[in-house]
């Protein structure tokens, strides 16, 4: 349970950095924070499966979630700019 948590929070603060990063991604603190939680619960699992490519503990678990939370934000960010045009 408290990986879950650890990937989700992670997935929260990847979300709201990518944000930062990727400005035209921006969704908002709210929609960042939701896509970066979504994508930190499936990177976390996902990188779980995979065997965590050798980041066992806290570390992995919070750099998947980071990673997940800001690869879905770029995604869902994407797909926004792309009908918004």
């Amino acid at each position: 349970m408290e990986t879950l948590i650890i990937n989700l929070i992670a997935g929260a603060v990847g979300g709201n950095g990518a944000a930062m990063l990727l400005k035209r991604f921006d969704l908002g603190v709210i929609g960042n924070s939701i896509a970066g939680i979504v994508g930190g619960g499936l990177g976390g699992q996902i990188l779980s499966m995979v065997g965590g490519g050798g980041l066992d503990g806290i570390i992995g678990q919070v750099l998947g979630g980071g990673v997940g939370g800001g690869v879905l934000l770029a995604v869902v960010g994407m797909i926004k700019s792309a009908m918004a045009k």
